[in-house]
Formats: C-alpha cells, sequence, structure tokens
C-alpha cells in the first residue's frame, strides 16, 4: 500500500485556497466573512486558537454557500488537471491519500480517502484537524496493522507518517527525494524523550 499526502503533493497548489478562490469569484458574498477570517488567523498566529479553530472560520463562507457540495464538483471540473503528472503515471487501486483538506471536497477525486470532517453547510469540525499525528491515528484506526511500503508528502509536519512507513519521500514540486535521516532521526528521539517523560 501506499500513502499520499494531497496538497502540494500530488496536487499542484492547496486544494482548499483553490477552492475559496473559486467561491469568491462565483458567489462574491462569501466576502463577508473575511473579517473573522483575519481575526482568526491573527489569533492563531498568537497561539490564542487551535489550527482547527482558525480552519474552521476560515471555512465558515460555506455557510454563505447555494450548495457547497455543487460547487466543489463544479470546482473539480476544472482543477482535476493539477493533479501531478508523476502521480497519474504510478497510481495504484490500494492507495491511500490522507489530507488535512476537508473530506467532502476531495472525495471528488481520491477514492481512498483519510480527511479532515468538515460539515460543508457551514464548515464547522467534527474532531481535530487531520494533520501531523492526528494523520497517523486515523490511519491505524482504518488500516490497522497494513504496512505502507512507500509514503509521499511535501511537508515535514508529516514526519510521523514518514515514521512509521517503510520508505518515505519529500516531494517539491515535480521533484522527489528520500525523505531526510536526519528529520526522521530527530523525531523519533523527541517522540522517545515524550515517553520517557
Amino acid at each position: 500500500m501506499n500513502v499520499y499526502d494531497f496538497d502540494k503533493t500530488i496536487y499542484d497548489g492547496d486544494s482548499s485556497v483553490d477552492f475559496y478562490r473559486y467561491c469568491v469569484l462565483r458567489y462574491p458574498q462569501i466576502i463577508r466573512k473575511a473579517p473573522r477570517q483575519a481575526a482568526a488567523v491573527v489569533c492563531y498566529g498568537l497561539g490564542r486558537i487551535t489550527k482547527t479553530q482558525m480552519k474552521q472560520a476560515l471555512f465558515a463562507y460555506m455557510a454563505l454557500l447555494p450548495d457547497t457540495l455543487r460547487a466543489a464538483e463544479d470546482f473539480w471540473s476544472t482543477h482535476r488537471e493539477r493533479i501531478k503528472t508523476w502521480y497519474i503515471v504510478q497510481k495504484r487501486e490500494d492507495d491511500v491519500i490522507i489530507s488535512a483538506s476537508p473530506r467532502f471536497l476531495l472525495s471528488f477525486v481520491c477514492p481512498n480517502l483519510i480527511a479532515s470532517e468538515v460539515n460543508p453547510k457551514d464548515g464547522t469540525y467534527c474532531g481535530i484537524n487531520c494533520r501531523g499525528e492526528e494523520k497517523v491515528r486515523r490511519f491505524r484506526e482504518l488500516y490497522a496493522d497494513a504496512k505502507i511500503e512507500n509514503f509521499y508528502s511535501d511537508s515535514f509536519a508529516d514526519t510521523p507518517l514518514a515514521i512509521v512507513s517503510e520508505k518515505a519521500f519529500l516531494v517539491k514540486g515535480d521533484k522527489i527525494i528520500p525523505w531526510p535521516e536526519a528529520e526522521l532521526k530527530n523525531a523519533l528521539h523527541a517522540r522517545n524523550s515524550d515517553r520517557e517523560v
């Protein structure tokens, strides 16, 4: 089984940001949520709210969309081509995509998907943002003892998944390199130190 992050890994960009831009052009009324969104970004930067709380505030614009799921389906009719060629060439039926982006958004292009559970009607979260250690927890919930042969991501935030994979690769654009050994060793050391406390 191969496991992939989505945004900036097999998709050229950030799908949540691109979806927001897509919606702004078609439903300009969602700009009314901009003050709340800006305040959430500042509060997160100051450490006053969690990443999940910030993203929930960013996704609040969905309450102003007439049909978020329809908008998401239409979005992929013009953005599916941004899935990277190298992934299309090597993808397999049992690939698992695991992402912090909303499940409802990626479900149109990712059959085997683990993602953040976000209500498309109002942008509220059910649970926490699917990132870092949370990705490992959710993967194990569904696949228990399954082995990850190859893992791909653009971000060191995904080092917890890289650690539990047989091989891990860092993706920068279309360049794919082995996950840096130093990063894996540092993360393992930190994890072991936490267990000893």
